[in-house]
C-alpha cells in the first residue's frame, strides 16, 4: 500500500481521519508498529526530554523567544511532526499530527473507522503534569493490545475494554464535560489515538496554543452563534477552552472570533438555548483553508 493513498486532506478534498485505510492491521504488520509503539510507550515519558533534531523540550518557551534558535526549533518541530517518512525511530515523535474533531466526527470515527480491540486508558499528560489519573484517551487496534502490557496506562477502577456502544458513550461523556476532541496519527500513516483533551496541559495543544508550533490542526468547522436564540448568559464564555468567545454585557451579544476557534464544538453542551452550531470551515470565507 503506497504512501500516497495516506494523503492528509482537509475540506472539500475530504477529511483524512475518515478514511478507514489508516486505521488499518495492514499498515501494522508493513511498518512492524507492535514493536515499535510497544518500545516508544514504553519510554513514554522520556520522549520530551530526549534530544529531536538537537533540541528537547526542557525550557522550551525560552528557547522559542531567542530570535534565530526560536525560529529553527519551530521549523524543526513541525518538519517533525508532519513527517511522512516510514515510522523507524520509536524516541522521535515523527509524523505526530493530529486535528481537532467535534463530537460528530469522534462518533463516526469510532462507528465507522476504529478497529477493534477499543479501549480507554489513562491521559499521560494529565498525569505527567498533574499527577491526575483519568481515562478519556480512547485507543483501538494494535495500540490497545499494546497498553494491556503497560499496567501504568491502565485505570484503576474503570472498565477499560470497551465495545464500540460503549466508546461511544465514553466519548460523548467527555466532550459534554467540555474535553476537546483530537484524532491523531501515531506514527504516521496509522491512526490509533482518538483523544478527548484539556487545556492547557495536553502536550499535543499546547505547542501551537503557546508558541504557534502546528502540532494540530484545528477542525473543519467553526461555531457561530443563531443571534435569535442567543440570550446573552455568557456560559459558551466559560466553556471555550480556547478564549475564542466573547460577551458584551451592556449591548447583551456574544461574539466569535472565528480565527481563535478551533471548532472543537464543547462551547454548544453549555448554551441552554441551543444558539450555538457548527459550520464547515471552508464555507466562511475567514477562515477557509486555515487550519
Amino acid at each position: 500500500m503506497p504512501m500516497c493513498d495516506f494523503c492528509l486532506k482537509h475540506g472539500a478534498g475530504g477529511k483524512w481521519y475518515l478514511n478507514a485505510k489508516h486505521y488499518s492491521n495492514k499498515i501494522v504488520e508493513k511498518y512492524n508498529l507492535r514493536d515499535f509503539l510497544l518500545e516508544q510507550y514504553k519510554n513514554f515519558e522520556q520522549i520530551s526530554i530526549r534530544k529531536q533534531m538537537g533540541f528537547n523540550a526542557v525550557g522550551l518557551g525560552y528557547k522559542l523567544r531567542i530570535p534565530v534558535i526560536g525560529r529553527i526549533i519551530k521549523n524543526n518541530a513541525e518538519k517533525l511532526l508532519h513527517s511522512k517518512k516510514a515510522p523507524s525511530n520509536p524516541f522521535k515523535a515523527g509524523g505526530h499530527i493530529g486535528q481537532v474533531v467535534p463530537l460528530e466526527d469522534g462518533i463516526a470515527i469510532l462507528e465507522n473507522c476504529a478497529t477493534e480491540p477499543i479501549i480507554e486508558k489513562n491521559c499521560m499528560c494529565r498525569y505527567m503534569t498533574r499527577g491526575i489519573k483519568e481515562s478519556c484517551c480512547i485507543n483501538f487496534g494494535v495500540m490497545s493490545e499494546i497498553i494491556d502490557k503497560l499496567p501504568r496506562f491502565i485505570p484503576d477502577k474503570d472498565k477499560f475494554h470497551l465495545t464500540r456502544k460503549e466508546a461511544v458513550q465514553r466519548f460523548t461523556q467527555h466532550n459534554r464535560k467540555g474535553y476537546i476532541g483530537t484524532i491523531w496519527f501515531g506514527p504516521y500513516p496509522y491512526i490509533n489515538n482518538l483523544c478527548s483533551c484539556e487545556s492547557p496541559e495536553c502536550a499535543g495543544i499546547r505547542p501551537r496554543v503557546d508558541f504557534n508550533i502546528l502540532s494540530i490542526y484545528k477542525a473543519e468547522y467553526v461555531a457561530q452563534i443563531s443571534e435569535e436564540k442567543c440570550i446573552a448568559c455568557g456560559e459558551c464564555v466559560e466553556q471555550c477552552p480556547f478564549g475564542a468567545i466573547k460577551i458584551d454585557k451592556e449591548n447583551r451579544t456574544v461574539k466569535i472570533n472565528l480565527l481563535d476557534c478551533y471548532g472543537c464544538g464543547v462551547c454548544r453542551h453549555a448554551c441552554p438555548n441551543d444558539a450555538i452550531y457548527l459550520t464547515p470551515r471552508d464555507l466562511i470565507p475567514e477562515v477557509a483553508g486555515k487550519y
